[in-house]
């Protein structure tokens, strides 16, 4: 992946746009991205598949599979981009030009998706809650695969496909009951987890779902967690999928793909996570020359790194116990170390010389969670600008309006231009849409 940003002529670039040029034009707090660091990790993981698997391509040619939607013409794999990692329309544009399709958990996003240009036979609808209308809406709009998480949606499913004529197409998301080693908030596929279907259940649903008339089975999902740094539990992950697939194949149930999910981690401090070159060996010796095409839902791998934060210190505050930097980017703008107690970088924009301080980097929100980092050694004054590194992915995907703090800018840097992808909110906007009491 190419690297966000640079130390030139003493100040930090991305691309070729100094930060301080940005937060000139365009304020701060700003999300600010690269379209090339964007694109290169794109075409990384995309490439790492397509070349794990080329070894085994040979077995698969001419056995006949059907093409029947966008998720089955080709043995190549699909990346479908989880929107829920950063939604920006820019964003999915940029991947939907790429070829990517897109992993979805509400029909707000599917219209993010049909805004952003992407082909909606690529899109995967995951989740366990999705109501009337949201399954009403994706069929209409024909999507390539409804994940289902319950045998209740599924009865749901198939109620909403009759009313309308329509045969929806389908997987079912298994929950594998892998441990893998994340974080407790972002691990999904434990049989504790909320997500998908223990295996020993599995089968049978596939069996209620082969006699329904208006479903048609063309894969299986599987989802693990999120921020994962081994391989080991994908590997483990997809032993356990594959000998599901095979007792389908012995009961004359056919599968068209089989999506392994996402959630590969990226480096935010001291973490080594696997090169995604080493994890497409290893999923494609697990997976070998079996005729299904490999499907992906990564987000934090493609964005996560691909983006920072940009704010500016308001005060310095020493204290007898703790050092404060404030700044203008607070909980609400960036939630994942409030949520998560999660690492992110801070950098100077334009570094300074002389003795360092330990600061908490810290925001106006009346919180005490309300914090970026702590304990950073830094050399600062007020005014200064800061780079929180590693913001692409569920920054502000995660945002809110807490305090009636108006949303942040995010900026696309392409090259030596900047594009404004999303304005700054108006504080009139956050109660526009409430009314007095008469």
């Amino acid at each position: 992946m190419a690297a966000l940003h640079q130390l030139r002529d003493e100040e930090l670039h991305v691309e070729d746009v100094p930060l301080s040029a940005v937060a000139q034009r365009f304020g701060t707090p700003t999300f600010v991205y690269s379209r090339a660091a964007l694109s290169a990790s794109y075409r990384e993981f995309e490439g790492a598949f397509k070349s794990a698997l080329a070894t085994t391509s040979a077995s698969y040619v001419g056995t006949g599979t059907q093409v029947t939607n966008g998720l089955a013409d080709t043995r190549a794999p699909l990346i479908c981009y989880a929107v829920k990692a950063n939604p920006n329309i820019a964003i999915l544009n940029l991947f939907a030009r790429l070829g990517s399709g897109f992993d979805i958990v509400s029909v707000g996003e599917l219209a993010r998706v049909v805004a952003a240009g992407g082909d909606v036979s690529k899109v995967v609808f995951s989740g366990v809650g999705k109501s009337v209308d949201e399954l009403r809406t994706a069929l209409q709009a024909g999507i390539g695969c409804f994940n289902i998480e319950s045998t209740a949606e599924l009865h749901r499913l198939e109620r909403v496909a009759a009313g309308h004529g329509a045969v929806a197409p389908i997987s079912i998301r298994v929950n594998p009951d892998v441990n893998p080693n994340t974080h407790p908030y972002i691990t999904t596929g434990l049989t504790e987890n909320k997500f998908g279907v223990a295996r020993e259940v599995a089968l049978d649903l596939y069996r209620k779902a082969r006699a329904c008339a208006h479903l048609r089975i063309v894969g299986i999902d599987c989802h693990i967690g999120s921020q994962i740094t081994e391989i080991g539990p994908y590997t483990d992950a997809l032993a356990r999928v594959l000998e599901l697939v095979d007792q389908l194949a012995d009961e004359g149930i056919a599968l068209e793909h089989l999506d392994l999910g996402g959630g590969l981690g990226i480096r935010y401090r001291d973490e080594s996570p696997p090169s995604i070159d080493a994890y497409a060996q290893a999923l494609a010796r697990v997976y070998g020359a079996r005729p299904q095409r490999l499907m992906f839902e990564p987000g934090r791998i493609l964005v996560g790194n691909a983006g920072l934060l940009l704010a500016r210190i308001e005060y310095l505050k020493p204290g007898p116990v703790k050092n404060f930097a404030i700044v203008d980017a607070a909980m609400n703008d960036l939630m994942r170390p409030a949520l998560y107690d999660a690492y992110h970088a801070v950098l100077p924009v334009k570094p300074r010389l002389g003795t360092s301080m330990l600061y908490d980097v810290v925001g106006p929100i009346c919180e005490s969670g309300d914090w970026l980092a702590r304990s950073r050694s830094l050399v600062v004054e007020e005014g200064d600008l800061l780079a929180i590194d590693s913001a692409g992915a569920y920054g502000m995907s995660m945002s809110s309006n807490y305090n009636t703090r108006p949303r942040a800018a995010e900026v696309m840097i392409d090259g030596d231009r900047m594009f404004e992808i999303r304005a700054r909110e108006r504080v009139a906007q956050l109660f526009e849409g409430e009314s007095l009491l008469p």
